[in-house]
């Protein structure tokens, strides 16, 4: 109509979204401080006695989202700066503060730290432990089993399903046919101009590897040093099933005698008596050349004690781990040191082995096994001590 006038105006949707974007921040913050703790989270025992499948709670450092708090503590928390404050400065503090928080045995004034417990599913936290992961020199052997099978586009053709129209090909066709008859321009599409992509089942093989478990059981293990191993052993299984479809693991478990046991019978079975662990490597050397021949397998042996061995012992488990490293892509020690922190003459014995396959680890509280994880399952392999000091970032 004539003199009137309109306003167009368009509205910022983005903030109606605000909400979602704080939630997913606040969903990457807590990633984050559960990437950086990992050390600590993965030994929980809610984790490692759970059965793999359920939704954890994992104790992390309180994050909390942003929110606007009216008239907190009946305080005045607003006001007109002076213009003369600068990056830094401390703008206001809590009275009842008094210092740090408080941590100690018996009652005290302190303020705790708070924590935020977050839900969070065995998948998801298993895709950040293993994001790193690796089987050490995997390499081709004759013997290979089927992995998977898989659906590959490979081919174009005029006829098929509606679903496997080939849309560029297609408008190609439609743009050939049109300069043809001197018509140049992508329209009116026919029948004939359709491509349609057709496809063939590709197998996928993988050379076959082994991975023997050696545990040991004796009763020089405490509660302590066995949660440490089965741990380890824990995430290990974990890792191999979940990145490999064709590792088998075998369950050794010792004292002063070898045997094969099952996965459950490892990680739930107490044994006492001595040690003697010579007894798990000869078991081991044994199965190798009965079971898994190098040439077809890729073989990798891990042993967990707690270094308590009878001496004259010793030299007989170095002969054995050498004869082992002939076979092995990788021979993995781990030594839990336990309470009072002393090196073994095991472990003192194994340090005359100069080879890159082997590789050795020792443990003196539960930050350790993530760090012994690391130490085995990656192509810089050297010998490693992983101490109860270090912080995971190291």
């Amino acid at each position: 109509m004539e003199g009137s006038s309109y306003i167009v105006s368009r509205e910022d949707w983005s903030l109606h979204r605000k909400g979602e974007l704080d939630q997913q921040r606040h969903r990457e913050k807590v990633r984050e401080a559960i990437k950086k703790n990992l050390a600590d989270i993965i030994t929980e025992e809610s984790i490692i006695m759970s059965d793999g499948k359920k939704i954890i709670r994992v104790p992390i450092r309180s994050l909390e989202e942003y929110r606007f708090r009216h008239n907190y503590r009946s305080q005045k928390h607003a006001g007109t700066g002076r213009g003369d404050s600068k990056v830094g400065d401390v703008i206001g503090s809590d009275p009842s503060a008094s210092g740090g928080p408080g941590k100690g045995k018996g009652a005290g004034e302190e303020p705790g730290v708070d924590y935020y417990e977050a839900d969070v599913n065995m998948e998801e936290l298993s895709e950040m432990v293993f994001e790193n992961l690796k089987l050490p020199d995997l390499k081709e052997k004759q013997n290979k089993k089927l992995a998977s099978e898989a659906l590959e586009f490979r081919d174009i053709r005029k006829k098929g399903l509606q679903g496997n129209i080939d849309r560029k090909r297609t408008l190609l066709e439609v743009l050939k046919r049109n300069a043809m008859e001197g018509k140049p321009g992508i329209y009116g599409i026919k029948p004939d101009d359709l491509r349609y992509k057709t496809w063939e089942t590709s197998f996928k093989y993988e050379s076959a590897a082994v991975v023997i478990a050696m545990l040991d059981t004796s009763g020089s293990m405490g509660p302590f040093e066995k949660y440490i191993a089965r741990s380890f052993f824990f995430w290990m299984v974990r890792f191999l099933r979940s990145k490999y479809q064709q590792v088998e693991i075998v369950f050794l478990a010792h004292h002063t005698e070898a045997k094969e046991v099952t996965e459950e019978e490892f990680f739930t079975k107490g044994e006492s008596g001595g040690t003697r662990c010579s007894s798990v490597y000869e078991l081991a050397l044994k199965l190798i050349e009965q079971r898994y021949s190098p040439t077809d397998y890729n073989i990798y042996a891990f042993h967990f004690t707690d270094g308590d061995n009878l001496s004259s012992d010793n030299e007989k488990c170095v002969k054995l781990v050498n004869k082992l490293l002939e076979y092995c892509n990788l021979v993995g020690y781990g030594e839990i040191e336990g309470p009072y922190y002393y090196t073994s003459t095991l472990k003192t014995a194994f340090r005359r082995i100069e080879n890159p396959k082997f590789t050795t680890v020792s443990i003196r509280d539960k930050n350790g096994v993530y760090p012994a994880l690391k130490a085995f399952f990656s192509d810089k392999r050297e010998n490693s001590t992983v101490r109860m000091m270090q912080s995971y970032e190291e």
